[in-house]
């Protein structure tokens, strides 16, 4: 597959470490030297510095037998152009990142004629992520696939869980009436991800990921040593379009939500578009104000300012008032780690999440969703299994599945089915699969 990849920045930088673990033809094309020295220094792609809407640059890199072109600069105007330029050359499939929603919800223009086959909006995606965490609110990451049928649920764990200590098997056996897999573990001091095993042990501080069916939600939480909490007051840091549209979910959901925004120009604004929001002009740096505003009474605090540091440390101070659940949006990736670490539930970034969406049109085989999670190099795929697959040729114990991959369970028939070792799979299923960048190439064998 050959991919040329516009823009180097986080999202272009992240997708080429995505794709530098395959086989894959990955054009990426920016302006930045330096940039396109750093990707050369640590990458297996092709680089080229230039302007990628320029047709003769395009032409040099063989635009016309290009499968895919992902416009991923931070102008919008750009990354259209480079789209509609893109596909007149004969690219077979283009998509930009954009920033104004009303694209994504446009009735009147089909921007397909154009040549802009799929858009995608980080700040949209990122509005999206913090609501889904608000509604799994002791979760510090969560993944819904077939409206909730199955979720990929992560916390870490502390000295109340019960199976800190057991092994997976032990655990397992133990609470045998709560469906559950564990998919990955995230362990302070070790870089790669655990995928676990039976005899894989629990650890207090652990990052556990979990493949749970809507039904054993409620069950998890004693397990994982958390209570659930009733999240209904909340607190927004931020009139940034993701403020915005996070405060806009937020309230038709019910929620009762105070936004904080800095500029007066801009609280006015948000006032009139947010009717059932309260917008309070000021600084959310200000402790006096934060008092004032009662946010020892908030159930959550967003932090989705410009700035990445101010984020973090008016979620610690949410924190320390007593706020039960924060989220604090960052710029920085190398951020994303150190999360539980610091004393914040959840640090998001939106870029990360744009380019993990993206990465779902470069996979091949039929995959109907992929999701990141926040801490972990690796992917969750949900792949629909075709007429004699070789993934139901035989039960899952025999099929060699590669050990740097697990299933996460089975949707059968709009039933959520756990994928234990002698399950057989079969046409039509909707399989979820864990997996670390090494291993995707053989499973998406497995399932073509």
């Amino acid at each position: 597959m050959k991919i040329i990849i516009a823009g180097a920045g986080d999202v272009g930088f992240h997708l080429a470490k995505l794709l530098s673990y395959e086989s894959q033809d990955t054009y990426i094309i920016d302006l930045d030297g330096d940039k396109l020295n750093y990707i050369n220094n640590h990458l297996d792609v092709i680089t080229k510095k230039g302007d990628a809407t320029s047709i003769k640059l395009l032409k040099e890199i063989g635009a016309n037998t290009a499968d895919l072109l992902l416009a991923v600069t931070e102008s919008q105007n750009t990354n259209f152009t480079i789209s509609v330029i893109g596909k007149a050359l004969g690219v077979k499939k283009t998509i930009a990142r954009i920033k104004n929603p009303e694209f994504l919800n446009s009735d009147t223009i089909n921007f397909q004629d154009f040549g802009v086959d799929f858009m995608i909006s980080p700040e949209e995606l990122a509005a999206e992520e913090i609501n889904l965490l608000l509604h799994q609110s002791s979760f510090n990451d969560t993944v819904a696939f077939e409206n909730g049928l199955f979720n990929v649920m992560g916390t870490t764990l502390n000295y109340k869980s019960p199976i800190v200590d057991l092994s997976v098997k032990d655990a397992k056996d133990k609470f045998n009436m709560v469906d559950f897999i564990t998919i990955a573990i995230k362990r302070e001091g070790i870089a790669q991800t655990i995928i676990p095993r039976g005899d894989t042990v629990y650890k207090v501080n652990d990052q556990v990921y979990f493949s749970v069916p809507n039904y054993s939600i409620e069950k998890l939480y004693p397990i994982c040593g958390k209570e659930h909490i009733d999240i209904k007051n909340v607190m927004i840091l931020g009139g940034s379009s993701i403020g915005k549209k996070t405060a806009r979910n937020l309230c038709k959901n019910d929620f009762k939500v105070k936004l904080i925004e800095k500029k007066k120009e801009k609280a006015l604004t948000l006032a009139e578009d947010l009717r059932a929001t309260l917008v309070i002009n000021g600084d959310g740096r200000d402790l006096e104000l934060l008092e004032e505003e009662n946010i020892r009474d908030m159930d959550a605090f967003i932090a989705v300012t410009g700035n990445s540091e101010t984020n973090i440390m008016s979620c610690l101070v949410a924190k320390s008032k007593g706020v039960k659940k924060t989220v604090a949006l960052v710029e920085n990736m190398d951020y994303i780690n150190i999360s539980q670490t610091i004393g914040i539930d959840t640090l998001i970034n939106k870029k990360l999440i744009a380019a993990s969406n993206i990465f779902r049109h470069i996979r091949k085989g039929e995959i109907l969703a992929l999701a990141n999670l926040h801490n972990v190099d690796a992917e969750v795929f949900e792949f629909e299994v075709l007429k004699d697959a070789k993934v139901t040729q035989k039960p899952i114990k025999e099929l060699r599945f590669p050990r740097e991959a697990v299933f996460g369970g089975v949707i059968r028939d709009g039933k959520a089915l756990m994928s234990f070792g002698n399950m057989q799979i079969q046409e039509g299923d909707h399989v979820i699969v864990f997996c670390l960048p090494e291993a995707i190439s053989i499973v998406e064998d497995l399932f073509n």
